[in-house]
């Protein structure tokens, strides 16, 4: 299998309010920036989303070395917390619901597909492909006819 690198991040103005996704994949010299905005949103349904467009924009399974600044998305996976919430009926405990599980569906089946090794950096703190995710995801988010998020 192929090994690519990616980079993601989300960003929101307001949560909820309008945001965005950015996502660069790296694969040797070639390297492909994928973003995308949406009308009432939050900034985690934006994180999850970065890395699903990212994954999905693979044309075969990868081993994928996946750096996000989010640990509600990273350790929710590396923990085992999200597989629990889908065996569970997305519910975190016996009485509070797991959010966004139409994401996290789409991202487990996606993580079934892909070998992915997730790494947390730091956001806003100098990570060049972070700072780079992170303006593509805002600018984005200030779009025109920015598409609705349907969950």
């Amino acid at each position: 299998m192929k090994t690519v690198t990616m980079f993601t991040d989300g960003a929101c103005s307001g949560n909820p309010g309008p945001g965005g996704y950015g996502t660069i994949l790296r694969f040797g010299a070639y390297e492909k920036e994928l973003s995308g905005g949406y009308k009432q949103t939050t900034n985690n349904r934006m994180e999850l989303m970065a890395i699903i467009k990212g994954l999905e924009a693979l044309k075969e399974p990868c081993n994928v070395e996946l750096y996000s600044d989010s640990r509600y998305i990273v350790d929710a996976v590396t923990k085992g917390w999200a597989k629990r919430w889908q065996a569970n009926g997305w519910m975190r405990n016996k009485k509070e619901e797991a959010k966004n599980p139409d994401l996290w569906e789409r991202l487990l089946t996606l993580l079934d597909t892909h070998k992915v090794n997730m790494h947390w950096v730091k956001g806003h703190a100098g990570h060049p492909e972070n700072e780079r995710c992170d303006q593509l995801a805002v600018a984005a988010a200030s779009k025109h006819n920015l598409k609705d998020d349907a969950h």
